[in-house]
């Protein structure tokens, strides 16, 4: 109980309303002033410029080093802020920027309220819809996985913040916590120019040819060659994050051949062109929580700069410059995964929220192979004939396409207590799996409930969390049997399924199937989004 002795009445009414009020503008709603303006979308000369974060957590591993380099002939610029002086340095060699460990002359309190944790930003954005129609300012972050936070700027006190978890717990919210640092100590950037030492916060890096060779990694053994600017940043972590400053269709070099690959044929290329820049537009309020709004991993899109591009992908980019996916003359949500396992799904049947009209379940074969108004794959029957079949599909000759699976009990425990800890459940402190089955799955045959019994109780893991909780499955579209091994008990679990991915969407292995067919970049994108348009941006477009 937290003590409220000296807190006037008036202050505590206030707080108490602060903390539950309706929140009637959504926090994460991104600026998109570059976007709205005619002037930016008329001319296809005209490229919107991206924030992406290639190095999120710098500073983390005082190990890991940067090292920043020009092209040959050029020179870095280098401009940050010494003091109340703008400083710009200027040189032809590599920059080394590395973190030490700077004691603080007292010790800081870094304390935040986590709501949640989730293993998807779009699980986490439907929590923090959930919080601010409770009256909760919240904000998304991603210390490591992603999380909800209660609002640091709302609440700002140590009062505050307990006062609100206790209101949360109250609720029955047991996941939520306090997450609480004692810092001695914080990691500082430090570099050299000219035999002289800089520890800037901020530090913005550009070249006249608009290229940075970034090396990273304790030998500095990760090179990448990116377009554009750089900006180093501190983030909501302690630490710090390199941002590259980026033009869009500069960005989708990065991208494309690094999601579908060089070799695929050219109108899945174009396909998954046209979807990256989609997806890019679509996703731009992600890490308004750091200031910037793409990652370049999987949790976005993997994007690696100018490091690997080629001219088949170069070619699909420039055929498909400045076009979109829409519904309703809005964006639509771009998702796509590498193999479907036969069939994509609903929105809904990997995160919770709301549909989308274009996002359902679609048979993953150019044939009229199963019918699912007939026999839907929410029948547990019906889903093991479908998983048993191999031939016939767009992803049948692929590796992925159906998988098998035997884990040890011991292995599922293990990954199942970590992941229990990292969302603070109560169960975290279970000892062995006794049994698992599957209560619900979707029409696409995903599933949505998988109940655990545990020595110390049962619960439910629900749809996207499954795939964290177990090392074996790659999708969430899989069945499970008990295996003994010849013993009395249980030896672990076979898992059977089929797909890489959430598997909602557009399959990259699908679509190179269907463009070997024939398939144009259009007719792709209707079989995988049904009542989409393919549109050049323009100012009507909704973001």
């Amino acid at each position: 109980m937290v003590s409220i002795f000296g807190i006037g009445k008036n202050q505590m009414t206030i707080m108490k309303s602060r903390l539950w009020r309706f929140s009637a503008t959504a926090v994460t709603t991104v600026s998109l002033v570059f976007l709205t303006g005619a002037s930016a979308v008329e001319s296809k000369n005209q490229d919107l410029e991206l924030r992406i974060g290639i190095v999120q957590r710098f500073g983390e591993d005082p190990q890991v080093k940067l090292q920043l380099e020009p092209t040959a002939g050029d020179r870095l610029q280098l401009r940050f802020t010494a003091g109340n002086q703008e400083k710009t340095l200027v040189t032809q060699n590599p920059v080394k920027l590395e973190t030490v460990m700077e004691s603080l002359p007292k010790l800081e309190v870094e304390e935040v309220v986590v709501l949640g944790t989730y293993r998807t930003f779009e699980t986490a954005e439907d929590s923090a819809k959930s919080w601010r129609s409770r009256g909760i300012e919240v904000e998304i972050a991603q210390p490591e996985r992603w999380q909800v936070w209660a609002k640091r700027d709302v609440y700002n006190t140590p009062l505050l913040r307990r006062l609100l978890f206790q209101s949360v717990r109250t609720a029955g919210k047991e996941m939520a916590y306090i997450d609480t640092k004692i810092l001695p100590e914080v990691p500082r950037v430090t570099w050299e120019v000219n035999g002289k030492r800089y520890s800037p916060n901020h530090l913005e890096i550009s070249t006249n040819k608009q290229l940075i060779r970034v090396r990273r990694g304790e030998k500095l053994e990760n090179n990448r060659l990116y377009p554009g600017r750089l900006t180093l940043q501190p983030n909501a972590y302690g630490t710090y994050t390199l941002v590259n400053e980026v033009a869009l269709e500069s960005y989708l070099r990065g991208v494309v051949p690094h999601e579908i690959g060089i070799n695929a044929p050219t109108a899945a290329v174009e396909a998954q062109a046209i979807l990256a820049r989609t997806y890019a537009l679509r996703n731009l309020r992600r890490f308004v929580t750091d200031n910037y709004q793409l990652c370049a991993d999987t949790h976005c899109q993997v994007y690696y700069g100018w490091s690997g591009t080629a001219p088949s992908t170069d070619e699909a980019i420039a055929a498909t410059r400045g076009m979109i996916l829409t519904y309703n003359n809005q964006l639509v949500d771009a998702l796509y995964s590498s193999t479907t396992g036969g069939v994509t799904g609903y929105f809904s049947d990997v995160w919770n929220g709301e549909d989308r009209p274009y996002l359902r379940p679609v048979v993953d074969a150019a044939t009229n192979l199963w019918d699912l108004s007939l026999k839907s794959l929410a029948d547990e029957t019906n889903f093991r004939e479908f998983i048993n079949r191999r031939e016939g599909f767009n992803e049948s000759t692929w590796n992925t396409f159906r998988w098998h699976k035997e884990t040890p009990i011991d292995d599922i425990n293990r990954l199942l207590q970590r992941f229990l800890e990292i969302k603070n459940s109560p169960y975290a402190k279970f000892n062995t799996v006794e049994a698992m089955s599957i209560v619900k799955r979707s029409r696409s045959g995903r599933i949505l409930e998988l109940r655990v019994k545990t020595d110390i109780g049962t619960f439910t893991l629900e749809k996207d969390e499954i795939r964290s909780a177990f090392a074996a499955p790659r999708s969430t579209l899989f069945y499970i049997e008990p295996l003994n091994k010849g013993a009395a008990d249980l030896w672990g679990y076979a898992f059977i399924g089929g797909g890489l991915g959430h598997g909602v969407g557009l399959s990259q292995t699908g679509a190179q199937n269907l463009a070997k067919l024939g398939w144009s970049n259009s007719q792709i994108l209707q079989f995988y989004y049904p009542g989409t348009q393919i549109q050049t941006l323009n100012p009507n477009i909704k973001f």
